[in-house]
C-alpha cells in the first residue's frame, strides 16, 4: 500500500471513482461522434452538403479529441446558416416566416423548403425539405449544439483536458499521474468532485445533442420505407 494511501485512507477509493468517471466521460465522447457523423450523413446526403466524418483519436488528448468535434459541430452550424441564407435569398418574405411559424403546418413548410431545394441543388431528395424544415424550425442548432460545444470547450480546458483518452491501458498509477500531475494525492476529492461536475453537465447536453439528431434521422428513416 503505497505511503499516502496510509495518511489517507479514502484514496484508493477516489482513485477507482477517477478511473470510472474517465471511463463514462469517454463513453459519451464516442457516442457523440456517433451522433455528429450520422448528422454528417444525412445533411451530405439529402441537402448537398460535404462534411467530412470525424473519428475518436486514440493517441490524442481528451482536449484533441475534443476540439475534433467542436470543429465538426461548427461545420454543421455554419451549414445549417447556409441552409437558412438560400431560403431567405430564394422565398419571399412571406413565404420564408412560414418556416418559422409555429401555427404553420409542417407538411407545408416541407413543400416550401423541397422547392428550394430544388432550385439550390438542381435536384433534391424528397426529404430535404423535410430535414431542412426540422432544422431550422426547432432548437437544434441555437440551443442544443451551441450549449454542447460549449461544455466541450470548458472540459478541454481543464484539468481533464491534458488526458489521452487510451490512458486506461496505462494502470492507475499512470491515470493518477495523468490526471493530477503534480497534485498532491489528499486532492483526489476534489479531482473527482470536478470530474462529476464536468460530466453531470456533459452527459445531460450529450443526450439532448442525442435526442435531436434521432429526430431527424428516424423521419428520414420512415420517409425511405
Amino acid at each position: 500500500m503505497a505511503l499516502s494511501d496510509l495518511l489517507y485512507p479514502d484514496n484508493p477509493k477516489r482513485r477507482q471513482e477517477l478511473i470510472q468517471l474517465h471511463q463514462e466521460l469517454l463513453n459519451c465522447m464516442s457516442i457523440n461522434f456517433c451522433a455528429t457523423n450520422e448528422l454528417a450523413g444525412v445533411l451530405n446526403a439529402h441537402l448537398g452538403c460535404t462534411i467530412n466524418h470525424i473519428q475518436m483519436r486514440e493517441s490524442s488528448t481528451v482536449k484533441e479529441n475534443c476540439d475534433v468535434i467542436i470543429q465538426a459541430m461548427s461545420e454543421i452550424q455554419h451549414q445549417v446558416q447556409k441552409i437558412d441564407s438560400d431560403m431567405k435569398e430564394k422565398l419571399e418574405p412571406v413565404l420564408y416566416q412560414k418556416l418559422y411559424d409555429i401555427k404553420e403546418p409542417e407538411l407545408e413548410k416541407i413543400a416550401i423548403a423541397h422547392k428550394v431545394f430544388s432550385i439550390v441543388l438542381g435536384e433534391a431528395t424528397s426529404t430535404a425539405g423535410m430535414v431542412a424544415v426540422k432544422l431550422l424550425s426547432s432548437n437544434f442548432i441555437t440551443l442544443t449544439v451551441s450549449k454542447l460545444v460549449s461544455l466541450l470547450a470548458q472540459i478541454g480546458a481543464s484539468v481533464l483536458g491534458g488526458i489521452s483518452i487510451t490512458i486506461l491501458g496505462l494502470g492507475i498509477e499512470m491515470i493518477l499521474h495523468a490526471i493530477l500531475g503534480a497534485v498532491e494525492r489528499n486532492q483526489l476529492l476534489t479531482a473527482v468532485r470536478s470530474y462529476e461536475k464536468h460530466l453531470a453537465e456533459f452527459k445531460a447536453a450529450s443526450e439532448k445533442y442525442q435526442r435531436a439528431i434521432r429526430e431527424v434521422t428516424s423521419l428520414v428513416r420512415q420517409q425511405l420505407q
